[in-house]
């Protein structure tokens, strides 16, 4: 049994022993099966000298004919001498070197969720105390094992539970959408123990592509995946259905060239309100072990909450891109309220500057100088105003390249040109918190420094992780350098930053 602890198990090991002594018999064997499909997941057995640890022999086999009537018919099962039975014929040429058969399911209400079972040498090995005892000790194994099922359903619900109220936290502190769902796949994939979590989308051409992946190695080959229109399995992921495989990789509805990779999958519909956001797929690797109808209800669950949380996620945004438009009609009240005003105040303070010396009066010089002090005042406002003004409202990008970008972008809007810039190795997978804030504060440094300096009309950004520090250890190089040049003549200097990664 895949959740069966330590505890249980002794349990299990002490009733089969216990069974084996009372009743007298050669060897013993207690078979678990698994509650969907009826495999048997676990195996005690006992034996002369533990030899029945490891050869249960076959009438015990938990495949074989006398196992089978037990789980079938739910009731116990007693032969005196299985040679002369005609469904030991045939299967173990001559005759069997145990002659005495006993069993009793496993039962829990009406399902059978195993048996134990015994066999002795000599035919009638067993009698009908023997019978009674046998079912006694299964009717005990039967409370251990439900109970223990109990525990472990309780067990799963609660990580399912926290799971989901983690995704919720998460995607609600305002992450970008692209890590919304990346983080919805990443917990769904570590709480069903699965090789990996996707989401799902729609494309415009009726098909569904995988658009976030969680895996423990490399999620590339699986981003960007397309299930084609007029695949089976589409007709229930976009009618919002969930789709359950026991083997991707020979499933006839499958048709994406990664379902050889995968075995038992669960495909969960992710809509709320009527609203189909995508669906999460949940593979395990081929030859994993099935899911569980209690997996797949937790599983579902926990997709219906995360579509929740995706959609108020998104009504989030959707007010912090309201207040952002808000914000920006604020900054133009006060373009108008303070720049405007004093802009015309300058105005009249040149007028009458004019007027003064017009009339031959004192004072004109400092009257100019306060001038230009307040027409230079009003100019870093201005340019305060449309640096707020010209960052988009877009979300974030997720990346750091993206970020860098953004940074570069953001200046352009207020140089009057866009600054080239240079990546060199995997940025995004190399630079690593908070190493990655620092580098952006001391681009935005460079860049206003910049934009301070005359005569500037290209600037050239770098990133390298590939650098070098002296001593040798990796290091990611940031160099900012313009056309400008310094208060000497010289031209400006290059800005270098360099850290170790």
């Amino acid at each position: 049994m895949g959740g069966t602890g330590l505890d249980l198990r002794t349990t299990l090991q002490h009733i089969v022993d216990t069974a084996t002594a009372l009743a007298g018999a050669d060897r013993g064997a207690l078979a678990l099966l698994d509650r969907g499909n009826g495999r048997v997941t676990d195996l005690f057995t006992t034996g002369p000298a533990d030899a029945g640890r490891q050869h249960p022999g076959p009438l015990l086999d938990a495949h074989g004919p006398f196992v089978a009537v037990l789980v079938d018919e739910g009731e116990p099962l007693r032969i005196d001498d299985v040679a002369t039975d005609e469904r030991w014929a045939g299967l173990v040429p001559g005759h069997p070197a145990e002659r005495s058969f006993l069993g009793a399911p496993i039962r829990v209400h009406t399902e059978v969720l195993g048996c134990l079972c015994l066999t002795g040498e000599d035919p009638g090995r067993f009698t009908d105390t023997d019978l009674a005892l046998l079912r006694l000790l299964a009717s005990q194994a039967a409370t251990a094992v439900d109970g223990a099922h109990l525990y472990e359903a309780a067990r799963q619900r609660e990580h399912w539970i926290e799971g989901a109220a983690a995704v919720t936290r998460a995607l609600l502190a305002g992450t970008g959408t692209t890590d919304a769902l990346t983080t919805v796949a990443e917990r769904a994939r570590v709480l069903a123990d699965a090789s990996a979590g996707v989401i799902l989308q729609p494309t415009a051409e009726g098909g569904m592509e995988i658009v976030a992946a969680s895996t423990c190695d490399d999620p590339a080959g699986l981003v960007g995946t397309v299930i084609e229109p007029g695949s089976p399995v589409l007709v229930q992921l976009l009618g919002g259905e969930p789709v359950f495989l026991e083997d991707s990789a020979t499933d006839p509805r499958m048709t994406t060239p990664v379902r050889e990779r995968f075995g038992p999958s669960m495909m969960l519909p992710l809509q709320s309100g009527g609203r189909l956001i995508g669906t999460l797929a949940l593979p395990r690797r081929r030859g994993g072990r099935p899911y569980t109808a209690v997996d797949r209800l937790l599983a579902s669950q926990f997709a219906s909450q995360a579509a929740l949380a995706l959609v108020m996620a998104d009504a989030q945004h959707y007010r912090e891109q309201l207040a952002v438009h808000e914000d920006r009609d604020r900054i133009a009240r006060d373009l108008h309220d303070l720049v405007v005003q004093r802009l015309f105040a300058t105005e009249m303070m040149l007028e009458s500057t004019r007027r003064k010396d017009l009339a031959g009066d004192g004072g004109t010089a400092e009257l100019l100088a306060r001038a230009v002090d307040e027409l230079d005042s009003t100019i870093q406002e201005v340019r305060t105003a449309i640096f707020a003004l010209q960052q988009p409202p877009a979300e974030a990008p997720a990346t750091f390249r993206g970020r860098v970008l953004r940074e570069t972008a953001g200046a352009a809007a207020v140089l009057g040109f866009q600054p080239s810039v240079h990546f060199t190795g995997a940025v995004d997978a190399l630079v690593p918190e908070p190493v990655d804030g620092q580098l952006l504060g001391v681009l935005r440094g460079a860049l206003a420094t910049a934009h301070r300096r005359p005569g500037v009309s290209a600037i050239e950004v770098e990133v390298d992780v590939t650098a070098r520090l002296p001593d040798g250890r990796p290091a990611v190089r940031l160099a900012v350098a313009d056309d400008g040049r310094a208060e000497d003549g010289t031209r400006s200097p290059t800005v270098i930053w360099q850290v170790p990664l």
